[in-house]
C-alpha cells in the first residue's frame, strides 16, 4: 500500500458562538477540505486560497445549525462534495440543495484527501449521526460537539454518548490531537491522553456517574 502523506490542519475560530472550523490540506497536492462551515465561510476560503489549496470535500461532524449555517455558501463557492452520516443526510441536503452534493459516509470509512486520508468514526450521543473525523498523519481527531477540551457536548442519548467517549475514542492513540467544535476549554486543542486524565466526561466510567456529571436523569 502506498504510504500516506501527512495532512495539515488549520484551526480557525469563527462566528459569535466560539465555533472552531478546520481547513485540512494535503501539502503535496493542494487538495483540501473544510469541516463544519457555519460562519465566516469567506474567511475559511481565503485561508485555503492563501495556501493555494483547492477545497474538494466538506466534512460534517453533525447538522446542528451552528455547524452547517454556511454550508450552502461553501458548496456554491467550491462545488465540494459534502460527507456526513446517513442519519443526518436529509438535514444536510436541506442546507446544500443540488444533486449529488451530499453523500453519506459509513462508520470506519476512509476518504482520500490528496495523498492523505481521513477516517469517519460514527460517534453518536450528541446527535444520532455525529461523526468524528480521524486524521492518522499526524494523529488528530476533529470531534465537533462530542468532545471539548475538558468537557463534552450535550447528550441527547447519554448511553450512546458514554459508549462513544469510552470505547470509540478510547480506542485511538493517546497522543491523538483533539480539535473540538467550540473554544470552551482552557486551550484550543489538547490530546486524548490529557483528556482521559483530566476531563470528567471521560473519567465517568458508569452511566450513572456520567449522567451525574452532566446533571441529567439517568435512563432506565
Amino acid at each position: 500500500m502506498e504510504a500516506q502523506a501527512p495532512l495539515e490542519i488549520v484551526q480557525l475560530e469563527v462566528g459569535l458562538l466560539q465555533n472552531f472550523c478546520e481547513v485540512i490540506g494535503c501539502l503535496q497536492t493542494g487538495e483540501a477540505a473544510l469541516v463544519d462551515p457555519a460562519f465566516e465561510v469567506d474567511r475559511l476560503l481565503r485561508e485555503a486560497a492563501r495556501r493555494q489549496w483547492k477545497i474538494t470535500t466538506i466534512f460534517l461532524t453533525h447538522t446542528h445549525d451552528d455547524h452547517v449555517a454556511g454550508l450552502d455558501e461553501a458548496v456554491a463557492a467550491t462545488g465540494a462534495v459534502v460527507r456526513c452520516h446517513a442519519l443526518e443526510l436529509a438535514i444536510a441536503r436541506g442546507h446544500a440543495p443540488g444533486p449529488g452534493a451530499v453523500v453519506p459516509v459509513e462508520d470506519g470509512e476512509w476518504i482520500s484527501l490528496g495523498r492523505g486520508r481521513v477516517q469517519a468514526i460514527h460517534a453518536p450521543g450528541h446527535t444520532p449521526g455525529c461523526v468524528c473525523w480521524f486524521v492518522p498523519e499526524p494523529a488528530a481527531l476533529i470531534t465537533g460537539d462530542v468532545l471539548f477540551v475538558g468537557s463534552c457536548g450535550s447528550a441527547s442519548d447519554p448511553r450512546a454518548m458514554l459508549d462513544t467517549l469510552q470505547r470509540r475514542l478510547g480506542a485511538l492513540p493517546e497522543h491523538t490531537r483533539v480539535y473540538p467544535g467550540h473554544d470552551y476549554g482552557k486551550t484550543p486543542t489538547s490530546n486524548l491522553g490529557w483528556e482521559f486524565v483530566h476531563n470528567p466526561a471521560l473519567q465517568a466510567d458508569t452511566l450513572a456517574s456520567f449522567c451525574a456529571y452532566k446533571r441529567i436523569p439517568a435512563p432506565r
